[in-house]
């Protein structure tokens, strides 16, 4: 009988899609244990995994007879992924079904950020509002100011068209031009330095790697206006956190909003304390239909693999 290990609870009713299998699946809102995750992975056939779990050698070695693994997010820094693939593992994530769910959160956090959304919002639920005055929380127009993107792949591309509704000035930097991007969502390719300089609001939504790891430093945000909201809703340790808290509190910059941390679920403490950030729990796909569909693939990728041997189209 083939084994699945899964190792969080999903959104999403899957017992009957794995009848048949012997099913380890920690029905837990919570981490698994890394000691029962070893355990459990001695004999196991896939194992569908989460952002917040380390895939270590560690792991994969204990797993020999492991197949497939599915990590239930676009992400897979997690994931020891030359590894895997060195013991013949296939190593799968969830690309597509999360684009235009984690483009729209992006987005909510720039608007929320600009227009002091959670501040007001707490000022009010505190019994401060007395009534309308010209001068209550002032914030950032969108319309027609310069967004840079950091990271101009689905995600991206998906964020640039919310943004045209507000007919902002859209430009992108990254590794490679994506020439018929620019010519549907009317985006300019800058190099990175432009791209931190000129923008008004700079979003990041690029994958991490050794070269995006700390891009955002205190460097970086010397060089963005003073005027400028940054928003992260790629990867935690494209931005040095402790630069970042440094910048928001002594004013290099305007604003900031994250759902992602360089040390997730840790947060830097000086982040706490400023009204000028917003903090989210990693909710980019967050969305009750963009989950389940998540789990869908997840299911899908690892029974064709098992049963039928087919290489699913979401392999890394």
């Amino acid at each position: 009988m083939r084994k699945v290990v899964i190792t969080q609870k999903l959104p999403y009713e899957l017992e009957d899609d794995f009848r048949g299998y012997q099913l380890v699946y920690n029905r837990e809102d919570r981490q698994m244990d890394r000691a029962d995750l070893l355990l459990s992975l001695r004999d196991a056939d896939a194992l569908i995994s989460m952002l917040s779990d380390k895939i270590d050698r560690e792991l994969i070695d204990a797993a020999p007879d492991l197949k497939i693994i599915n990590n239930y997010a676009v992400g897979y820094n997690n994931i020891d992924v030359d590894y895997a693939k060195g013991k013949g593992i296939l190593v799968c994530n969830t690309p597509h079904v999360l684009t235009e769910t984690t483009a729209e959160l992006a987005f909510a956090l720039m608007i929320s950020v600009a227009r002091r959304i959670v501040e007001a919002d707490k000022f009010t639920r505190m019994g401060n509002f007395v009534g309308w005055t010209p001068n209550l929380f002032l914030g950032t127009d969108l319309y027609r100011k310069r967004v840079g993107i950091y990271g101009f792949g689905r995600i991206g591309q998906a964020f640039a068209r919310c943004c045209r509704g507000f007919e902002m000035d859209i430009v992108y930097t990254g590794n490679t031009r994506k020439y018929e991007a620019e010519l549907n969502l009317g985006a300019r390719f800058v190099d990175f330095d432009e791209l931190v300089s000129s923008s008004d609001f700079i979003v990041v939504l690029a994958p991490l790697n050794e070269k995006t790891k700390h891009a955002f430093n205190l460097d970086t945000f010397k060089k963005m206006k003073k005027t400028a909201i940054f928003i992260n809703a790629g990867r935690g340790p494209i931005v040095k956190e402790s630069d970042l808290a440094y910048a928001l509190k002594n004013g290099i910059i305007r604003g900031a909003g994250l759902d992602v941390y360089e040390y997730e679920p840790e947060i830097s403490e000086e982040l706490f304390d400023l009204d000028n950030v917003i903090l989210l729990p990693h909710i980019g796909s967050a969305s009750e239909s963009t989950r389940e569909e998540m789990a869908k693939l997840c299911i899908n990728s690892v029974k064709n693999y098992l049963e039928k041997g087919i290489i699913p189209a979401n392999v890394i």
